[in-house]
């Protein structure tokens, strides 16, 4: 390329960002598809839709070390842009908590918010012996052998951590002991289950919608603070007895050197499109459930969730 090919391609794009065509960027550290993308995608639009913003706003897709490049670049390159949101879910605050990302720490960013999640479940075959999650609870407390896991992401991921969970709400503290059996997502994780490999599935609602509908399952608990809407007929841990919200939400993070001001200012937009019926009417077509904490109430719930992950993570060995 020549030097005055090079100017004039650098110029177009200095005077293309100088416009303001894009006040806001939205990366997604994932490529196009799935949930990160879908959260930029979005909220982006409903951002600009409800005029939050006053341009649309540019989605980048950022692959790599499962959302670390992503943060990485975060921190070290943007970290004073206001006008930068990043897509995370549960998988970015675990990864984080296990120091997947090389040493970076989820206090080098701040966290928004969060408008929706895929609840976390607890599931049996439809001819399972147990017929509530306290069953299966009592049953791992008087042998933890005899009921093995089956969910979607490695040893010490988002799904192993929910039964985990759940058993230490029930004081149960011998989680070594628990068996898991990771597998290529939640597919694989139900079709073990329903064929007997396994005497549970843990993972999200999205993933068992289906077997739900056919009545090859039986969802023992729903990890959410209430029911979830269309499956009413479902129990909360919580009702139960057992104190465990794990849902994978979908939110933003931002730069950390942003001002207050900025951080409140974000937060207040993504309450807005909480709020809106565009967000509402997405929710329903993508199988996510109300979930929404914004602003200091979600840096604080983020702060608990990164240590109870961490405590987690060193008691089954994941991290030292």
């Amino acid at each position: 390329m020549t030097k005055t090919l090079r100017a004039l391609l650098s110029g177009a794009a200095f005077a293309l960002i100088g416009t303001g065509a894009f006040a806001t960027e939205c990366i997604a550290p994932a490529n196009p598809g799935g949930g990160w993308d879908f959260t930029c995608r979005q909220i982006g639009k409903i951002l600009f839709d409800i005029k939050q913003v006053d341009a649309p706003v540019q989605v980048t897709n950022m692959a790599g070390a499962g959302g670390g490049t992503a943060f990485s670049y975060v921190v070290n390159e943007r970290n004073n842009d206001p006008d930068l949101i990043v897509a995370a879910s549960s998988a970015t605050t675990t990864r984080l908590a296990q120091n997947a990302f090389g040493g970076a720490t989820a206090d080098q960013v701040r966290w928004v918010g969060a408008i929706g999640a895929d609840p976390g479940v607890i599931v049996v075959a439809k001819d399972s012996p147990y017929q509530t999650l306290s069953d299966l609870v009592d049953a791992i407390k008087a042998d933890p052998g005899s009921v093995a896991f089956a969910g979607g992401s490695a040893a010490g991921g988002f799904d192993h951590m929910k039964p985990l969970q759940v058993l230490k709400a029930a004081g149960f503290t011998n989680i070594r002991a628990v068996k898991y059996i990771g597998v290529d997502g939640g597919a694989d994780a139900i079709t073990q289950t329903i064929g007997g490999h396994t005497q549970a599935m843990t993972g999200d609602m999205s993933e068992v919608v289906g077997f739900i509908k056919s009545g090859e399952v039986r969802v023992l608990a729903v990890l959410t603070e209430d029911r979830v809407p269309g499956f009413e007929d479902i129990p909360t841990a919580k009702e139960q007895g057992y104190d465990v919200v794990a849902v994978n939400w979908r939110g933003l993070y931002v730069p950390k050197g942003i001002s207050d001001d900025q951080f409140h200012a974000w937060a207040a937009k993504l309450q807005a499109v909480a709020d809106s019926q565009e967000w509402k009417d997405a929710m329903a077509a993508n199988g996510l459930a109300p979930f929404t904490k914004v602003g200091d109430d979600f840096q604080g719930w983020v702060d608990k969730v990164i240590a109870d992950t961490t405590e987690l993570s060193k008691e089954i060995g994941v991290i030292q």
